[in-house]
């Protein structure tokens, strides 16, 4: 359909994070919708989330598409997609580091559900999001919009600007947008406490920031030295680890 292998990658990994989009609407929506002020047909608020979510999905990937190459970052996985070619050869390099990244991150969020705060343990119990919508959300479309664009963006700023181009971009800048990313990707969880119902006290937001920060460093670290494709899959074991390692131990 399209001849650009660009505008295919673009297509592709849009349709890849409407995904997840697409899961977290219709999984968390309905349920904010009940303590809500005003009653708002569920199909209207899932509509407006998606063309929202869609339109900011859309910049994310261009972002992405058009910045990282020259800063040696990638989609490879994607790519041979797109171009019909083998897509197991790149994967298969990334598979291991990604897992044990992803049974690190798993590993720090079990322990920090025994340390969370009251108001988040309450929120946790009020508001059961699917495994599935976790998993596509967070495995792809958060991926996405944190490493392949906002992430990429922050590299390419300096070294457009102050290293004017000059080679491959400095380390310092890449830790500058590995850090700052994941510090914005942990704010970004805050306002979603608030519409759950929960506070910003002390201890939610340290919560908050400490268990999204230190994750959001790890897979901003495998976009950096693997690929986009090794964050997706590391956030995404995380997910499915520290879910059955908590049910595991709820049913026993």
């Amino acid at each position: 359909m399209f001849k650009n292998p660009r505008l295919r990658l673009g297509v592709a990994l849009w349709l890849a994070g409407m995904a997840g989009v697409a899961a977290i609407s219709f999984a968390v929506i309905p349920l904010l919708l009940l303590s809500a002020p005003e009653q708002v047909p569920a199909g209207l608020a899932i509509a407006a989330s998606l063309l929202q979510s869609g339109a900011l999905l859309a910049l994310a990937v261009w972002v992405g598409v058009a910045l990282s190459k020259p800063l040696g970052l990638g989609s490879p996985v994607f790519e041979a997609f797109v171009l019909g070619r083998n897509c197991t050869d790149p994967l298969r390099r990334q598979l291991l580091p990604a897992l044990l990244v992803g049974l690190l991150v798993a590993a720090l969020l079990v322990y920090l559900n025994g340390a969370a705060p009251p108001e988040i343990q309450s929120l946790g119990t009020q508001f059961q999001i699917p495994l599935v919508a976790k998993v596509l959300y967070g495995g792809i479309t958060e991926e996405i919009l944190m490493r392949w664009g906002l992430m990429t963006l922050l590299i390419w700023l300096p070294w457009r600007f102050l290293q004017q181009r000059s080679g491959p971009p400095l380390t310092a800048f890449i830790v500058f947008g590995i850090v700052t990313a994941a510090l914005l990707f942990a704010a970004g969880h805050l306002p979603a406490v608030v519409a759950m119902g929960g506070g910003l006290s002390a201890p939610v937001v340290a919560y908050v920031m400490l268990g999204n920060t230190l994750p959001g460093i790890l897979f901003g670290v495998l976009y950096w030295r693997l690929s986009l494709e090794a964050a997706m899959l590391a956030h995404a074991t995380a997910h499915l680890v520290s879910v059955a390692v908590l049910q595991s131990a709820f049913n026993t």
